[in-house]
């Protein structure tokens, strides 16, 4: 590893925990820790919502399923964007003014207790469970993704890299809270949308021109070209389904309930889908171009087509950049996570179950300790990155999309539904996910369906069904409109 490229990447860890310092001024209580006291701006919440969501598959696997397979792998992409469309058109606007109405709901479990006045608290209690449950294990697997790019580009041992990684991380959530979160993921945002331009261009630059890129991936096989290569229907719709998970990812919908005033929603829809739309471009475009670079020798490991690149064609200090911008892409998630996670023990458990009148000062501090046991937790599992629990992480995002998402969507839209309703739409999705996981790896379901799709369909079912078999809720008027 050149010198000026480890020099340029330790700046880099620097400002963010500048960041951090900045935001731990600008932390005074809970609701500042939380959601930032609802002041984000459109474009911080923008930003924020897209480095949040992208995480390392964005720079490691998207590309990489490009370079292995050409233009079939398309089709994620373009689901993923209309998912996350429709999640700024329809859900943005709503969830923001009423989770503030639903007595300023903080969290989602927060949300679903007060919208449906579930005195039991079971909402809170196993909405809250599944949050913590799949996002303890997707931050494992951040961990484990950061700290092979530490391990690959500047030598350290991997347990080594796992510490590095993970201390940053902490420290600068620990810190700042929200704040420092959201602003550290504009930076990570900038990064990522340069990198994702840059490489590819330079590529391309170095081939000659797309359409020597185009002739050189056919002559190794034209059905790279197609996007309906080796590809059915049925696995279309599994991998356009992804876009239905942006629905009930926690970590993305804490940026619309931060956002300062609905009214900025449209300006913020217009900014992160912009940037969305120019990085899974870049994304797919190093993959595709790659096939054509490295046609002689090509990679044994397509994940790392982006990382190869970036240090082959670029001098150190850019190098380093473009390192930070992988790093990024992976930290931004791992972050937001936490921070969700964090405010769930704090906010779910020990207020909603154990201290109701805990004080803002004690809450956050509870915030910012319950930020060092998660992140300690995911690192104890990242350790063996050969884990099997950590095959959980495959279907986290379905599992939380498939929980939330119809819930969240029927909770904004429908004011016929039941608390019992919920509550069957939760268990429905979660369990549905794991279930279908577990026959198709078993060779029990004939066919390969993404399990979201299932998931998503039955819990909506349950909560209609459910729903209707109960009696008019009477706070259908007051969240209805």
């Amino acid at each position: 590893m050149h010198t000026a490229t480890l020099i340029t990447f330790i700046i880099y860890l620097i400002a963010l925990m500048l960041l951090g310092w900045l935001a731990y001024r600008q932390t005074h209580n809970l609701a500042d820790y939380i959601l930032g006291n609802r002041k984000l701006g459109s474009a911080v919440a923008a930003l924020s919502a897209g480095a949040a969501d992208m995480s390392g598959w964005l720079m490691l696997g998207l590309p990489g399923a490009l370079y292995a397979s050409g233009l079939n792998q398309i089709w994620i992409a373009i689901g993923l964007t209309i998912g996350a469309y429709l999640n700024w058109k329809w859900i943005a606007q709503r969830l923001r003014v009423q989770t503030e109405q639903a007595n300023n709901a903080l969290t989602l479990p927060d949300f679903f207790h007060y919208r449906f006045q579930d005195n039991t608290r079971i909402l809170r209690l196993l909405s809250a469970t599944i949050i913590l449950l799949f996002f303890t294990f997707y931050t494992s697997s951040g961990l484990v993704s950061g700290a092979r790019v530490f391990e690959n580009s500047f030598g350290l041992d991997y347990t080594t890299a796992l510490w590095v990684g993970t201390i940053v991380i902490l420290a600068y959530t620990f810190m700042g809270g929200f704040f420092a979160v959201c602003w550290t993921d504009v930076l990570q945002g900038l990064l990522m949308i340069l990198a994702l331009i840059i490489v590819p261009v330079v590529t391309l630059y170095q081939i000659g021109s797309w359409d020597l890129t185009t002739q050189q991936i056919a002559t190794i096989n034209p059905e790279l070209l197609n996007p309906f290569h080796d590809t059915s229907g049925l696995e279309i719709i599994s991998l356009m389904a992804w876009g239905l998970g942006y629905f009930g990812q926690p970590h993305i919908l804490a940026r619309f309930m931060a956002i300062e005033s609905a009214s900025q929603i449209p300006q913020a829809r217009r900014i992160g889908m912009t940037w969305m739309i120019i990085c899974l471009l870049g994304a797919m475009a190093t993959g595709f171009i790659g096939i054509a670079y490295f046609a002689k020798q090509p990679l044994l490991d397509p994940e790392k087509v982006f990382l190869v690149l970036s240090q082959t064609l670029f001098n150190p200090w850019l190098t380093g950049i473009l390192l930070a911008a992988i790093l990024s892409a992976i930290m931004s998630t791992i972050s937001a996570q936490l921070l969700v996670s964090s405010t769930t023990v704090t906010e779910d458990f020990y207020k909603g179950l154990f201290r109701k009148n805990a004080s803002p000062i004690e809450l956050m501090w509870v915030g910012r300790f319950s930020v060092i046991l998660i992140g300690l937790i995911a690192l104890w599992i990242a350790t063996n990155p050969q884990s099997s629990i950590l095959n959980l992480v495959a279907y986290a995002w379905a599992g939380l999309g498939s929980a939330f998402g119809p819930l969240l969507i029927f909770s904004l839209f429908w004011p016929r539904i039941t608390r019992h309703g919920a509550i069957a739409g939760l268990i429905v999705g979660a369990v549905t996910v794991v279930i279908w996981e577990r026959l198709t790896h078993a060779g029990l379901i004939p066919f390969k369906l993404y399990e979201m799709v299932p998931a998503f369909i039955f819990s909506s079912l349950a909560i209609y069904g459910v729903s209707l078999l109960g009696k008019t809720p009477a706070v259908q008027n007051k969240f209805g409109e």
